[in-house]
């Protein structure tokens, strides 16, 4: 037997800390706050300047994201009477370019027996002729989750302002035996070479998730496949999608694959695995070295949940959304009078060696660039650290940048007890703070089974950057599919911060980690921008472009207001 050697290796952090001289330590517990105007001021820092958010109230899942005369359409699951959940409508909002925002009122809420109690997620479709149709879950006067249709009452209007609800909603229901309060999120329709249209509904039995398969030729009649598209044994399965993507083949000889993703109510984590689609028989198989559930590929290893993408035929890219959750108390929603954020949009796409998928912010956000700081060729010794200056307040930035660990042969050895751990448990074993063979980021595996290459652990510890109380503070974490080792020891990272948002991608978008921060103390001018090194091997910033960004516009939407 092969004895497999495992060390570890762990690289720089982009620490967003207050103006202390320590960078291992600058945010200090906070102390007791009284003053209604110092907690009103810290609520305000904490609100994003770039990622979508409404002015006021709780949000969560995005719905019905599509492109349509030039108008990029974004719905969402909102309270329009207050910072908790309840009282669920479509908000809606429209854009040209991805970034700046008019907000429109209400598209879809409950107006019928068959929406009653709520109009919860969905999906949009446009048909061949260039209808926008949307399949959505109401919530009856019996408190079942049944799917309706709404189509929009003037297509003459880019904004879709209005939206109907036809009279013979709900047109899919839950059949005798099924789940009725566990029945939802239907996923955008596709058509296939037989003229029916198909869509999947999230929905359980006992523990088993079902990503049930429906079919009809009028978006009016719908009936069950006779079996799933896909289960497993993981709990509900919420915010089915299921799309599909170009696979580079070998030697440049693409073809398609699918990507089957399901969110996952028991962890409040997402997975996907992409495959084979058979359209004549409607089975879906994901290639053999990708397994469904806890132990599957993540979109985002951090807050990240109930994700939606489209086709963006302008462009010809697939574009993900998804809704980042507080990590504060419900008493904080309250005070604050606002809950939830929207990610940045990203494009994401098939990785060119067929393994993953990868995601990127979308470019349009570059226009948001301001003031530009720009470091190359650092060394970063043991312990050391710098600060990143000049960029105003790095509380609102995008900072991409690419590390050199000097020398691999300094990694500390893996404990063996983590060997069945996934990567959350390891990181969140070390912290931020551990002294490392190479710093406290990312962890590195030597062997594992596949000659040596080296596998990164990219950690997210949000613990330095929020000390005020009732957080829910955990270490994120995902494995980054990159062999260090091959491009001279080289590891990409971008992160984007927007106050309460830190958003990272690693080696070009192949591991995402989103957080929620809560700064007391580093907010606004008094925040400031590092990168430290906590290990013992030497590190080279090769190249770092840190921006400060440019909040984006949210407006009303004038017609609406005249």
């Amino acid at each position: 037997m092969a004895i497999r050697t495992w060390a570890w290796v762990v690289f720089l952090l982009l620490a967003l800390l207050s103006s202390s001289s320590s960078c291992r330590a600058a945010e200090a517990p906070s102390p007791q706050v009284s003053a209604d105007a110092d907690l009103a001021a810290i609520d305000d820092a904490h609100r994003t300047g770039y990622h979508f958010q409404p002015p006021k109230n709780w949000i969560n899942d995005p719905n019905g994201v599509m492109y349509y005369k030039g108008v990029y359409h974004l719905f969402y699951q909102y309270n329009p009477k207050g910072a908790v959940w309840g009282n669920i409508v479509w908000a809606h909002a429209v854009s040209t370019d991805l970034v700046d925002w008019v907000m429109l009122p209400p598209a879809i809420y409950p107006t019928a027996p068959f929406d009653v109690n709520g109009c919860w997620s969905g999906s949009a479709t446009v048909l061949p002729d260039g209808t926008p149709v949307i399949m959505y879950t109401g919530i009856d006067g019996e408190n079942r989750q049944v799917q309706n249709v709404a189509y929009p009452k003037d297509l003459s209007d880019p904004y879709l302002r209005e939206w109907v609800k036809p009279d013979y909603n709900p047109v899919i229901a839950p059949a005798p035996g099924m789940n009725a309060t566990a029945f939802r999120d239907p996923t955008t329709a596709w058509q296939g070479p037989d003229g029916l249209w198909r869509l999947v509904i999230g929905t359980k039995d006992n523990h088993r998730g079902l990503a049930m398969l429906y079919r009809s030729r009028d978006f009016k009649r719908w009936a069950p496949a006779r079996r799933a598209l896909r289960s497993g044994d993981t709990g509900m399965w919420e915010c089915p999608d299921f799309y599909p993507v170009n696979s580079p083949g070998i030697g440049g000889g693409g073809g398609t694959k699918h990507v089957f993703k399901v969110s996952l109510d028991l962890t409040r984590f997402e997975y996907y695995t992409f495959g084979e689609y058979d359209n004549a028989t409607d089975t879906y198989v994901p290639d053999a070295a990708l397994a469904d559930g806890n132990d599957g590929l993540r979109y985002d290893y951090g807050n990240f949940y109930a994700s939606k993408t489209f086709l963006d035929t302008a462009k010809q890219r697939r574009i993900l959304w998804g809704w980042a959750n507080e990590s504060d108390s419900t008493a904080d929603y309250v005070r604050k009078g606002w809950a939830g954020v929207q990610a940045v949009p990203r494009k994401v796409w098939l990785a060119p060696d067929g393994k993953q998928l990868v995601q990127w912010p979308v470019a349009e956000i570059e226009s948001l660039r301001g003031n530009h700081v720009n470091v190359t060729d650092t060394l970063l010794k043991a312990g050391q650290h710098f600060e990143v200056s000049g960029l105003g307040s790095p509380a609102q930035a995008d900072v991409e940048a690419s590390f050199q660990v000097m020398d691999l042969d300094k990694a500390e050895p893996f404990d063996p007890a983590w060997r069945a751990s996934d990567a959350q448990t390891v990181c969140a074993a070390r912290g931020a703070e551990a002294k490392g063979g190479v710093g406290p980021f990312g962890v590195v595996f030597k062997g594992g089974g596949d000659g040596g290459k080296h596998v990164v652990l990219m950690c997210n510890d949000p613990s330095m950057s929020s000390h005020a109380d009732n957080l829910y503070k955990p270490t994120f974490a995902g494995f980054v599919d990159v062999d260090v080792a091959q491009i001279g020891g080289k590891i990409p990272l971008r992160t984007l911060i927007d106050h309460s948002v830190v958003e990272s991608f690693g080696a070009h978008g192949k591991t995402c980690i989103l957080s929620r921060v809560y700064p007391t103390k580093a907010i606004g001018d008094k925040a400031r921008l590092y990168v430290f090194n906590n290990g013992e091997s030497d590190v080279k910033v090769t190249h770092l472009n840190a921006y400060e960004m440019r909040s984006a516009k949210i407006t009303a939407d004038v017609k609406q207001n005249t």
